[in-house]
């Protein structure tokens, strides 16, 4: 009984997760990385170091704190989802691989993994029946 009511609702979950995930991005961590500006965009462009690319660190840092900004508003809405995850998925590779060769403790180089790991999801499911991509971009 359970299951039938969990596979017949599968849409809305991906929808509950969408807004979660995008929620956070946009309110938390994406909002608060536009308003610091550049001094915090070069700190966070950095991280482009750890793959040989030296220079442009504020325009880096901008892209990825676009990324999560944007992204997490167009996960709300369910628009380009799988383009926005692949966007954000990347920008958590990178905060990722920039704990690991700090050799932060763990607890630091979870998290961008977990969240990884959700917009990889999202990457192969798309934004479901409850999205605009399904309004605009459904296969006739």
């Amino acid at each position: 009984m359970i299951k039938k009511f969990l596979d017949k609702n599968r849409d809305l979950g991906i929808l509950l997760f969408r807004i979660g995930i995008g929620s956070a991005y946009l309110f938390v961590h994406g909002w608060a990385k536009i308003m610091e500006g550049p001094k915090l965009w070069e700190k966070i462009g950095g991280a482009m170091n750890n793959f040989g690319i030296t220079q442009i660190h504020v325009f880096w840092g901008f892209m990825a704190s676009l990324s999560e900004f944007g992204g997490g508003l167009l996960l709300i809405l369910g628009l380009f989802t799988r383009t926005a995850s692949s966007f954000m998925a990347f920008t958590m590779l990178v905060a990722a691989i920039t704990h690991l060769s700090k050799l932060d403790p763990w607890s630091k180089v979870i998290y961008p993994i977990e969240m990884l790991s959700g917009l990889l999801l999202l990457i192969f499911l798309g934004g479901g029946k409850y999205s605009l991509d399904n309004i605009f971009f459904k296969k006739k």
